[in-house]
């Protein structure tokens, strides 16, 4: 099957939204997720390649505990050989869509996950970074708003050929404790 104009000047689109993004955040990515023995290897995104229809749960509130529920969509390429993957996710429920770049450092053997939110079309800092050990890919990234330190953890898990997880979690005492707020159930679609 020959891909279509369309498809092949989305491809080209999304290739060129994650060099832009290697060139002008890699380097300079903080190295909280080196806290994870840094081994990552190009192809271990690769699992993601393909359509899929995604159940949402998220907290409606970052202190509360009321959950919110909803389907979503994802496209997800490999691309450079495996050392990058690109994500591009809708929520037709939320009238929402973005945009995931994940590239890994070879050198450092670690992963860079960025995100772009189709309504403000920037790159969101900071970064995820993190790897995979034993199938389970674990990505952090340290914010600090009003003084106060956040660690946010994402964590892809579950990983079979049809299906995986990801779920998100926040820690604000710095990894003691950590408060789940976004689980997402992936299944190919």
């Amino acid at each position: 099957m020959t891909d279509t104009p369309i498809e092949v000047d989305r491809r080209t689109l999304l290739v060129s939204a994650a060099a832009l993004a290697a060139s002008q955040l890699l380097p300079d990515t903080p190295a909280l997720g080196a806290a994870v023995e840094a081994a990552a290897k190009p192809g271990e995104f690769d699992f993601l390649t393909g359509s899929w229809r995604i159940h949402h749960r998220r907290l409606k509130a970052a202190e509360g505990n009321e959950w919110d529920e909803f389907p979503g969509e994802a496209t997800c390429w490999s691309v450079l050989a495996g050392a990058g993957s690109i994500e591009e996710l809708r929520i037709p429920a939320r009238n929402f869509s973005g945009l995931g770049i994940r590239l890994i450092d070879v050198e450092k053997r670690i992963w860079t996950d960025f995100w772009v939110n189709a309504r403000s079309g920037v790159l969101s800092p900071p970064p995820l970074t993190g790897s995979f050990k034993n199938g389970v890919g674990t990505f952090t990234a340290e914010e600090t708003e009003n003084g106060q330190v956040t660690i946010a953890r994402g964590v892809w898990d579950r990983i079979t050929k049809k299906s995986c997880r990801w779920h998100q979690a926040v820690s604000k005492d710095g990894g003691k404790t950590w408060k789940a707020n976004w689980f997402m159930d992936w299944t190919k679609a």
